[in-house]
């Protein structure tokens, strides 16, 4: 089939915040919009918007699939915006009956990398092809052009890239923020561990913002005013979250108010099941053993956040509690602050560091032939974690990715560098933290993550004679050649023997 089909229509299923977005987008592109949402004020919501932003013309509904088939082109080309799971399945039996071969499916949710690849495989033997695509930057970027991870096999993705690339978001030289990341579920597993990498950054960010506002008794206005310049020179220079943390320091209600005093600590959607990501992106570090203590403990604070009843019955069965303090040690606030700067950027940085790796191993695992240059594009511009000094950092490194023999960032000279000068500020923020009782898993976890990725003395030595005492675990020999690969060891030492229960 010709790569060079004209889209000028599609379909648009689930009409929430994310898929209403993009149908608004695409209509001021040009494009067709057929809307189909089991919610009728889900559609009433994006046809009234339509009509204010003046497309109204290029938005329809429909209330069944075969009348939302019949007003598409050929081939049919559908996008979802659904939530994870089942309903995929479910939308998807719904449409086969109404699909031809070569016909579209575009899932645009945050699903997972194995329901995509096992409905790509349904798919396949009807001749239809089943495009997962991660979408990034929020329900605002959705409107405005966000970043769009899709995955699949080439020829389908060559079909659609003309139509995602004028929608995407574009980065400072106005290259559209979206590419074939590769085959199979890989533009859902990208997105997911993005996710990951995410939610390690929010965590550092937040637990600086903690430190600046009790240990340093900054106000909120004052806190703004360093996330600004932060943003707009130095290691944490043109980063996303860095920006909106600041309007949000500043952001007052009708009444006056800062919004930010109102908001109580308590981030659910893990627990509630409106995002997977975080969860799988974990999940998947454990099982392609790699370490990613960044991501993990952001998510964890996440969860210990999300049942406030649980935390305040914990405080009040101890009788005390450890709220942070003034950062009494520290009596030169601006040099605290650089250090601070330089610490968020370090667990921001490993963020990546991390994340990269579990994608790694699941490509070299599942042979989706990633495209890390690719990649590196989509996280330039409308997506949460655009980072723009670090993206200038690892340029360099992805463009060449096909010639290196790992992706694990540790291994290169340049990241090396920046962490290892990084070092001593990150050290001095922990440990003024544990001091003052400031809660910080993610800048203290990076520390900890870059000591002990770094250090060829472990602890684990003692870990490993335990092993061996009690379970005959097996031990290599310091000094022996060949013994640094994780394979298990030759040796057992019978450090007390095993005696008769009559004995």
């Amino acid at each position: 089939m010709s790569s060079s089909v004209n889209i000028n229509k599609l379909a648009m299923i689930g009409c929430g915040s994310m898929g209403g977005g993009m149908t608004l987008l695409f209509a001021e592109h040009g494009i067709h919009v057929s809307l189909q949402d089991p919610s009728e004020d889900a559609m009433d919501n994006v046809i009234k918007t339509a009509k204010d932003a003046g497309v109204e013309k290029y938005v329809s509904r429909f209330n069944d699939y075969e009348s939302l088939c019949k007003s598409l082109g050929t081939p049919k080309v559908l996008v979802f915006s659904l939530p994870h799971g089942s309903v995929g399945d479910t939308v998807l039996s719904g449409l086969l009956p109404y699909l031809d071969k070569n016909d579209i499916i575009i899932d645009g949710a945050n699903e997972h990398w194995t329901n995509t690849e096992r409905r790509q495989g349904t798919c396949y033997t009807k001749g239809i092809r089943y495009i997962g695509m991660g979408v990034s930057g929020g329900y605002q970027s959705a409107r405005e052009g966000p970043s769009m991870c899709p995955g699949g096999d080439d020829e389908s993705l060559d079909i659609v890239l003309p139509l995602l690339r004028k929608v995407a978001a574009k980065d400072k030289k106005g290259n559209p923020c979206v590419g074939k990341v590769g085959t199979g579920g890989s533009g859902h597993y990208v997105k997911m561990v993005h996710n990951g990498i995410e939610h390690g950054m929010m965590s550092a960010i937040s637990e600086a913002w903690q430190m600046m506002n009790v240990g340093l008794g900054m106000d909120y206005d004052d806190i703004g005013n360093v996330l600004d310049s932060w943003n707009k020179d130095g290691p944490l220079r043109g980063t996303f979250l860095i920006d909106i943390g600041a309007q949000i320091c500043r952001t007052k209600d009708e009444s006056g108010t800062k919004v930010l005093g109102t908001v109580q600590d308590k981030v659910v959607q893990d627990v509630t099941g409106e995002e997977g990501t975080g969860i799988w992106s974990n999940d998947e570090a454990v099982m392609h053993h790699v370490p990613a203590p960044t991501l993990v403990v952001a998510h964890d604070i996440r969860l210990a956040s999300s049942d406030r009843n649980l935390r305040i019955r914990s405080n009040e069965t101890m009788q005390a509690d450890f709220p942070p303090k003034k950062l009494r040690g520290e009596t030169d606030k601006s040099t605290f602050i650089k250090a601070l700067e330089q610490a968020v950027y370090i667990a921001c940085l490993v963020s990546f560091v991390q994340g990269i790796n579990v994608i790694d191993q699941a490509n070299q695992d599942n042979k989706w032939n990633i495209d890390y240059k690719a990649v590196l594009q989509i996280w330039r511009a409308g997506c949460i974690i655009q980072a723009d000094h670090i993206a200038e950092l690892l340029e360099p490194i992805f463009d060449r990715y096909k010639d290196m023999d790992s992706m694990n960032l540790f291994f290169e000279r340049s990241i090396a560098k920046e962490i290892k000068d990084g070092m001593p500020s990150l050290r001095r923020v922990v440990l003024s933290a544990t001091e003052g009782d400031h809660i910080v898993p993610a800048l203290s976890g990076s520390l900890e993550y870059v000591k002990y990725q770094t250090n060829t003395d472990l602890p684990t030595q003692f870990y490993e004679a335990e092993l061996d005492f009690f379970g005959a675990h097996m031990y290599d020999i310091k000094g022996e050649k060949g013994t640094g690969a994780p394979s298990e060891g030759k040796h057992h030492f019978e450090w007390k023997p095993a005696k008769s229960s009559k004995s």
